[in-house]
């Protein structure tokens, strides 16, 4: 499984040079500007120390891990303002091909600007993260209401036709587009409606934007990155208002000076500064805890590798991450714990010790398990 998720963000707030961190890319910043028609793609290795020892334990001649796909995509959307800078209503909007470009994200990944640079204009002419994460969020409703408010319009003269089966499936559309109407006119994003699995099925192929988990980047001043709380606390304020969405910051100037460091320079760099772990990770990290993803391991001589799947996955289906012949032909399945494994040192001391146990097609697979899958086709 292949995560997609697009960096987006006003002109100007370090989209492109995050984008660039997370995918060792070399793509411009500045003058980009997520100029209409044009698109970054790259793709980022999930950090994951697992991995790490276990590919110590094994010394495999190959060691995958875990893939996010990012997307850089500029946004300058229109938005009128009030008092304050706040946003209060769309304007006339993002384009249709960029639309159509989030609408195929699995997540977005907003930046927001806070750090201060006169070199560096604002579309806003301040500083304000708040208004800017609110500036796109109208934008995003609006996107979802015009889609909403012209299926509606079509799906009546489809009703009076439609009989049996197909009514009631239009039926059953038309209850739920009503519903989402209904939160989009009080500029309520459907992520925080709680659709039932049956409504989000139905309304699947819309992709609707307001849908979609997000991770909201403050894009930090150096000086802000030992105390980040006094910039951090408002967006947080904001976004725990809604569900699958989270914040967490990054001073991507620094991150930038970091990555031209060797491994042992950056850490001692990072241990000064007092950070525990790389800006960049936490993106990832928070990308994968609002999808509701897991990674499971297969292991051995050949390779070492992270597999991604949904979590609450049973065994059967995860097999099929790895080929589709695994799940087609799945007998059982041999488990044990990543952590188990480096103690016993390795599987034959596992089996002995009896913590290798085999498990059937049903089996919840959990976070950090190392799979053997037994099959035959």
């Amino acid at each position: 499984m292949n995560l997609g998720s697009t960096i987006t963000g006003l002109p100007y707030v370090g989209k492109t040079t995050l984008f660039n961190l997370l995918t060792g890319g070399h793509a411009a910043t500045g003058a980009f500007a997520g100029a209409e028609g044009e698109t970054n793609v790259g793709v980022a290795k999930v950090p994951d120390a697992r991995v790490d020892k276990l590919s110590a334990l094994y010394k495999p001649r190959k060691t995958t891990y875990a893939e996010v796909t990012y997307r850089d995509l500029g946004l300058a959307p229109r938005v009128a303002t009030g008092a304050g800078g706040h946003a209060t209503q769309a304007g006339q909007g993002i384009s249709a091909q960029k639309l159509g470009d989030l609408r195929t994200s699995d997540a977005l990944v907003h930046v927001v600007r806070a750090f201060r640079d006169a070199s560096v204009p604002h579309v806003n002419s301040s500083v304000d993260p708040k208004r800017d994460l609110a500036t796109l969020e109208l934008e995003l409703l609006f996107a979802d209401h015009v889609v909403v408010e012209r299926r509606l319009e079509r799906i009546e003269p489809e009703l009076r036709s439609a009989k049996g089966p197909e009514r009631e499936q239009k039926e059953r559309e038309r209850v739920v587009l009503q519903k989402a109407m209904t939160a989009l006119d009080a500029e309520t994003p459907l992520r925080d409606v709680g659709l039932d699995d049956e409504e989000r099925k139905i309304v699947r192929g819309y992709r609707f934007l307001t849908l979609l988990p997000q991770v909201v980047v403050a894009n930090l001043d150096e000086g802000d990155v030992g105390a980040p709380d006094t910039v951090l606390g408002p967006l947080r304020e904001a976004a725990a208002k809604h569900r699958a969405m989270s914040v967490v910051s990054v001073c991507a100037k620094l991150e930038a000076e970091i990555a031209q460091l060797d491994a042992t320079e950056a850490a001692a760099f990072r241990a000064d500064l007092g950070l525990h772990e790389p800006a960049l990770d936490r993106v990832i990290h928070a990308t994968y805890e609002l999808l509701g993803l897991i990674s499971f391991f297969t292991v051995g001589e050949d390779e070492v590798r992270a597999w991604t799947i949904p979590a609450g996955l049973p065994a059967q289906q995860a097999a099929g991450a790895i080929h589709s012949d695994l799940e087609r032909g799945f007998i059982r399945a041999e488990v044990i714990g990543w952590e188990d494994l480096l103690k016993a040192g390795s599987e034959a001391n596992a089996k002995k010790q009896g913590i290798m146990r085999t498990e059937g097609k049903t089996y919840t697979v959990k976070d950090g398990e190392i799979i053997h899958v037994l099959f035959n086709v």
